[in-house]
C-alpha cells in the first residue's frame, strides 16, 4: 500500500456474542484474498479459545501475535510495517489509551487498521479507548446479538453474578446478550442466586 495515500480506521463493536471477532476475521481473509499482507494481533488477557489465534463463539481462528500491551505490540509490528497493508486488532477494549495514537499513526503511514472490540462494560458503560476509536473512524459497524431472555436484539452483555470487577474474562456461562429492557447492570443476590454459574471464575 502507498504510505502517500492515507489509510483507513474501521471499528466492529457490539455486545458479546455479537459476531465482532467473526467479523473481524471475515474481514483479514478479504484483505488475504485481495492479495494484501496482513498483521494481526490480540492482548494476551484473552486466551478463552486459543492462544495464537483470534477465535470466534463459532470457533472461527485466524492467527494472530497475542501481546502484553500497546508498547509490545508496537515492538512487535514496527519491524515488519513496511511488509503490511492491514492490520487487524481484536478486544481493543483491554488495550490502554495510547492505542489511539497507535492507531493514527498507522493510518497516516497509509495503513488499513480494523479493530473489533466491546464498546460497553458490563455496567452498560463505554469500555476504554473504544469511542475515542468510534469518533476517529472512517466506518464504525455496530452489531447486535440476540437477547437470552426475550429474543430481541441485544446490545448489552450481561455477566452472570456478583463480581463488580472490570476484567473477569469467560463466556458462555458467565455471560449473556441482553436488549435494553432485559439488562440488569447489577445483579442482587436472589438474581444471583437463581443462575447456573461457574464454581471458578478465572481469565483463560
Amino acid at each position: 500500500m502507498n504510505a502517500a495515500v492515507p489509510g483507513r480506521i474501521e471499528v466492529v463493536v457490539g455486545p458479546m456474542f455479537s459476531g465482532k471477532s467473526e467479523e473481524l476475521i471475515r474481514r483479514l481473509k478479504r484483505a488475504r484474498i485481495a492479495r494484501q499482507r496482513v498483521a494481526c494481533f490480540k492482548p494476551d488477557i484473552d486466551l478463552r479459545y486459543h492462544r495464537t489465534a483470534i477465535a470466534s463463539h463459532s470457533s472461527q481462528t485466524y492467527e494472530a501475535v497475542t501481546v502484553a500491551n500497546v508498547e509490545r505490540l508496537r515492538e512487535e509490528l514496527y519491524p515488519q510495517l513496511d511488509g503490511v497493508d492491514v492490520v487487524g486488532m481484536d478486544e481493543v477494549q483491554w488495550f490502554d489509551p495510547s492505542i489511539v495514537g497507535l492507531v493514527l499513526e498507522l493510518v497516516h503511514r497509509g495503513k488499513r487498521v480494523v479493530l473489533a472490540g466491546l464498546d460497553t462494560t458490563f455496567a452498560g458503560e463505554p469500555f476504554g479507548s473504544i469511542p475515542q476509536l468510534m469518533a476517529i473512524a472512517d466506518e464504525v459497524a455496530k452489531l447486535s446479538a440476540v437477547c437470552m431472555v426475550c429474543g430481541a436484539p441485544a446490545i448489552h452483555t450481561q455477566r452472570l453474578g456478583m463480581s463488580r470487577e472490570l476484567v473477569v474474562v469467560g463466556a458462555a456461562g458467565m455471560y449473556e446478550a441482553r436488549c435494553r429492557g432485559c439488562f440488569r447492570p447489577f445483579l442482587d443476590e436472589p438474581e444471583a442466586a437463581q443462575l447456573e454459574l461457574p464454581a471458578v471464575v478465572a481469565a483463560g
